[in-house]
């Protein structure tokens, strides 16, 4: 007899049974885990609508906490209440009669009588610009703020604006326009919760090292603003004009750190909250009407600190003078530098004598016109600006070693820097005037 598999034995059909019933129990237990799954996640989403959003009513604030500290936070909170608005008070100009009310009370401006009244009204003073500055040093009963010159150019009177949001009423110690910066004095006791600013080594920067700029763009209104950046690069030859037409003269520190109207005076801050420079000025156009963004420039600190311990001391900033005028070697054509200079081809950079004074430095040294100086103390120099930056690191009693070409022949002499700069354009200037 043929068997049929398909039949099974009475011992298989029990083990069917129990495979089934396990089947059946296992199905329940899954659809009990299922709608379990189920009514939690609605639970937990019943404050959203169908869309997954909190219902009308119901939005709520994160209660994850986040830590913003870093290194500009902290550099900031070392330097940040030392930084003050420089307010630049001038005298109002004198107004006859009322101006505009006079016509509102049937008054003309003609009234002897009124001019009388307005009669010296004009030595009140009124706000003419803000700029920025930083405490940094407290002695005795005086507190010195460093800020920019043409921050306190043409003033009468000067108020500072303190971090707390206060007003003191500050007096200037000193200027220097060569290198756009000023020194101001208030009462100590105004700021005996401030910590004064200290000054890293400006010599020690390196391009690309974070860079924060603080001060208060566009005036008081944003006092203690803090933008940040990079150094974009060192040694910069920045050559600009004050409003008397006086030059001024920085071997600056290039930032990309926003600079704007008002930060003029500031500090620029490394990552250690030192300052290492005095935000100073930026570029917005080139002279072909190109835009231009992220070029602001600042004096460094090492410079800073020499002018104003200088300032502190005499209230003027005393400097040697050479006794020449000059013109830079690149600016003169190939034939010039041939036929009138005749330095060697290799000779591209370099300052050019085109006068040398009598009875000064140059001259008792034995520099003559047309002599082209490559180097001071070893240093190269390529322009006129880079030559007063070296010589301006000296003092008046100094000894400089001069490197020179006359002609095709390499020459070093020792100048004995016994000139001091502003006796010597006292002296130009006399003389033009025939004195």
């Amino acid at each position: 007899m043929e068997r049929n598999d398909m039949t099974p034995t009475p011992k298989k059909s029990g083990g069917f049974v129990k495979r089934f019933a396990i089947g059946v129990l296992g199905g329940v237990v899954g659809a009990g885990l299922v709608f379990g799954i189920y009514y939690a996640a609605t639970s937990a989403g019943s404050s959203q609508n169908a869309s997954g959003s909190p219902s009308a009513g119901e939005t709520q604030v994160s209660n994850m906490k986040v830590d913003a500290n870093s290194d500009i936070t902290e550099a900031v909170d070392k330097v940040q209440g030392a930084v003050v608005s420089v307010v630049n008070l001038q005298k109002q100009q004198q107004q006859s009669g009322l101006g505009s009310w006079s016509d509102i009370f049937g008054n003309g401006g003609d009234s002897s009588q009124q001019q009388e009244e307005q009669e010296g009204t004009d030595d009140s003073l009124v706000e003419a610009s803000e700029g920025s500055g930083v405490i940094y040093k407290r002695e005795g009963n005086t507190a010195y703020v460093v800020t920019n010159n043409h921050v306190v150019e043409g003033q009468n009177g000067l108020e500072v604006l303190l971090s707390d949001g206060s007003k003191v009423t500050a007096e200037l110690v000193g200027t220097d326009t060569y290198t756009d910066l000023a020194v101001l004095k208030i009462d100590s006791d105004k700021v005996a919760d401030i910590t004064p600013a200290t000054f890293g080594d400006s010599d020690s920067l390196k391009a690309g090292e974070p860079a924060i700029a603080l001060g208060s763009p566009l005036g008081s209104q944003y006092a203690n603003s803090v933008t940040a950046g990079i150094i974009s690069s060192l040694g910069r030859q920045v050559v600009s004009q004050t409003s008397e037409g006086q030059s001024v003269n920085i071997n600056a520190i290039q930032t990309d750190a926003a600079i704007n109207p008002g930060n003029s005076g500031g500090p620029l801050v490394n990552i250690a909250g030192q300052v290492i420079g005095i935000n100073s000025s930026k570029i917005v156009q080139t002279q072909s009407n190109v835009s231009v963004e992220g070029i602001g420039f600042a004096i460094p600190s090492n410079d800073v600190v020499n002018v104003i311990n200088q300032l502190e001391s005499n209230g003027e900033v005393t400097r040697p003078a050479l006794g020449i005028t000059m013109r830079n070697l690149s600016e003169l054509t190939s034939q010039q530098q041939e036929e009138i200079l005749k330095v060697p081809s290799s000779v591209t950079q370099g300052v050019v004598l085109a006068s040398v004074q009598t009875a000064t430095p140059a001259e008792k040294a034995g520099l003559q016109q047309y002599d082209v100086i490559t180097k001071i103390d070893g240093e190269d120099v390529t322009t006129g600006v880079e030559l007063q930056s070296a010589l301006y690191k000296h003092k008046v009693g100094d000894t400089v070693k001069i490197t020179y070409y006359r002609e095709d022949k390499e020459h070093t002499v020792d100048v004995e820097l016994s000139l001091d700069a502003s006796a010597l354009q006292q002296a130009n200037s006399n003389t033009q005037q025939g004195e």
